[in-house]
């Protein structure tokens, strides 16, 4: 018997992803747990085990195309050759929807999300008295068809009912609930002196996924999270020298300052363990350990965080072992989901371009984010006199809600410290 592979939920709160690449071949046998597809999300690809053995039939959306959770994606069958009627097992018996029409990522609900779905702006007319409205939270089954449809008409598919296998709400669904609600009033005429738009000058280059979540999750927390900053400038002398040090042995992996800058962070919040926390609604979260998330750009522009997991228990050679495995993998799009969850805090360093100084943006749910500087010899006061010296400028990002002023500051103090005598971070 054939049925539709749909699009999952292949990481939490992920609405739409793209198929990056089949890896079954139309007409290719499966067995429960083979790999059919590499699924590209916001910010990972992710592998689609088959969760039904039998035959891939058919593909139903082309690698690279963005579509939305619960889209049709493939059609599979119990074996080669048999017969499938793809509009009724799409839930349109009329036959009209020989290839699904992809909806938006606002379209379909995605499941285990706390929203009702939408498929667009308010319908201008009411909704007739007996349509039964989902319970709210609850998931709305419909097909593709039937969701555009709707969407292009402004009408609410929660206020639609379902008259498909299942309850599923198909297009004379939308159709009827067209038929009976009032028409909307006719738009208002553009002025006929209304100057044209000016050519755009220069080349449009459509969003990734990637910058789409970077520019909505960043934008929200700018506006909801209550930043605050502070700024150090350690000496890093002792630092470089122990780097220099360790760099000529005969180890085989070069240490950055980046990951000496990782361990002085996991000395800190072992030192100030209050501002190991992140702020719920609920309540303050407490971390046990140090997992700390390090900004890695992409070649494609993007940016990742994928984290280092018990940063305070490993070695620096350890912590410099992982940041290049998970910066290495990020840069190829080959980061696992439960690599990118997580984390006490993150760390974006952009010293290795020559930057001096700048702030960053936090990562929800992280309480703090730490900007870090080029190293650079500067004038230091040392016991009354002058001399040069290396000095490293580091901004520490910080949610009020979670961390107060002083709270922080003890923190960046004991980075500093951290950081100036690196052995202390070491042991």
């Amino acid at each position: 018997m054939a049925s539709i592979i749909r699009l999952p939920e292949v990481m939490a709160n992920s609405t739409e992803a793209a198929i990056a690449t089949w890896v079954v071949d139309e007409g290719g046998e499966v067995a429960v747990g083979d790999v059919l597809a590499e699924i590209e999300t916001e910010k990972a690809v992710v592998e689609m085990h088959a969760e039904e053995s039998g035959v891939l039939a058919k593909r139903l959306v082309e690698p690279g195309k963005v579509v939305a959770v619960g889209t049709p994606i493939a059609v599979l069958t119990a074996s080669a050759g048999e017969e499938y009627d793809l509009a009724a097992l799409l839930g349109d018996g009329d036959g009209a929807a020989q290839e699904p029409e992809v909806p938006s990522a606002e379209a379909v609900q995605a499941p285990g999300s706390s929203g009702s779905a939408s498929s667009g702006p308010a319908s201008s007319g009411p909704a007739p008295a007996e349509a039964a409205e989902a319970p709210r939270g609850a998931r709305v089954f419909a097909s593709p068809l039937a969701r555009k449809l709707a969407r292009e008409n402004g009408v609410p598919i929660e206020a639609l009912e379902g008259s498909g296998p299942g309850g599923r709400i198909v297009r004379r669904d939308v159709e009827r609930f067209l038929a009976q609600a009032p028409a909307p009033a006719p738009a208002a005429p553009v002025p006929a002196s209304a100057p044209a738009a000016p050519a755009a000058v220069g080349e449009l280059v459509p969003h990734t996924p990637m910058r789409r979540a970077i520019a909505r999750r960043l934008t929200e927390s700018k506006q909801q999270v209550p930043h605050f900053y502070l700024v150090a400038e350690p000496r890093v002398d002792a630092l470089l020298e122990l780097r220099a040090q360790a760099n000529a042995g005969s180890a085989r992996r070069k240490l950055s300052v980046n990951d000496f800058v990782l361990k002085a962070v996991a000395a800190a919040f072992r030192a100030v363990p209050e501002a190991n926390v992140a702020w719920t609604e609920e309540g303050m979260h407490r971390f046990d350990g140090v997992d700390i998330a390090v900004a890695v750009a992409t070649e494609d522009g993007g940016l990742l965080t994928p984290v280092v997991r018990g940063v305070d228990r490993l070695s620096v050679t350890e912590v410099s072992a992982a940041v290049a495995d998970l910066a290495g993998r990020a840069r190829e799009g080959r980061l696992r989901q439960e690599e990118l969850e997580g984390g006490s805090t993150t760390v974006s360093n952009l010293g290795m371009y020559g930057t001096r100084e700048f702030a960053a943006i936090l990562n929800p749910p992280q309480a703090t984010i730490l900007a870090v500087g080029a190293a650079v010899e500067a004038p230091v006061v040392v016991d009354g006199h002058l001399e040069v010296g290396r000095t490293m400028r580091c901004t520490l990002s910080a949610d009020h809600r979670a961390v107060d002023g002083a709270l922080a500051a003890r923190w960046l103090a004991a980075f500093t410290e951290a950081v100036e005598n690196p052995l202390v971070a070491l042991l």
